[in-house]
């Protein structure tokens, strides 16, 4: 086994600087957590990568990812996001950001803080996994099923398990950082 960073990032320079710098640090904003569950979903079908290349296009067409705004997006916006080629083009996905921000209000209105219930699914701390190679990494688990089956309850789409884990993963949830990875222990110290 080689020393050194997770081999899944190859050597993209961007997709490097996404696993040395964000993939697997603890994100407990709730605006964050959004961007992100909404940005993991977006990705289903395709690979991260094209997702990472258009985030900055994604934040730029929905609003910063504020829900309040996005929960108020109606047809002619939708018609106008699906022209927009800096982002997926594709009505599902367009309109499970706005079904997302909908929900997300709803459970805020509920008095239930966002980064609260995700994070409840680990118990308010990371799990930490102790990976030796790519391969053993699973696409999901219990709690992922669990994240999963509560935010369709809520009204959330594009959050199957796959995704959820795929979520859980990039914003600290677990730490799926191979041991021999540098960033193995710096996301522990986050």
């Amino acid at each position: 086994m080689s020393e050194g960073r997770c081999t899944w990032c190859g050597e993209d320079p961007q997709y490097v600087a996404y696993h040395d710098q964000q993939w697997g640090r603890p994100v407990r904003d709730k605006l964050e957590l959004f961007e992100k569950l909404c940005l993991d979903g977006q990705q289903a079908g395709l690979s991260w990568l094209i997702i990472l290349r258009k985030t900055e296009s994604y934040r730029a067409a929905f609003d910063g990812f504020d829900p309040v705004k996005i929960a108020q997006y109606d047809e002619a916006k939708v018609e106008s996001l699906l022209q927009d080629p800096g982002i997926v083009r594709n009505r599902l996905k367009v309109n499970s950001i706005i079904r997302n921000a909908r929900a997300y209000l709803a459970l805020e209105a509920q008095g239930i803080d966002f980064a609260d219930f995700l994070w409840g699914f680990v118990d308010h701390r990371p799990i930490v996994n102790q990976w030796r190679e790519t391969r053993e990494l699973p696409a999901t688990s219990p709690q992922s099923d669990a994240m999963s089956k509560a935010l369709k309850k809520a009204g959330f789409n594009f959050v199957g398990s796959t995704i959820c884990y795929a979520f859980m993963q990039a914003v600290g949830m677990v730490n799926d950082h191979l041991v021999s990875c540098p960033q193995y222990r710096a996301c522990q110290e986050s």
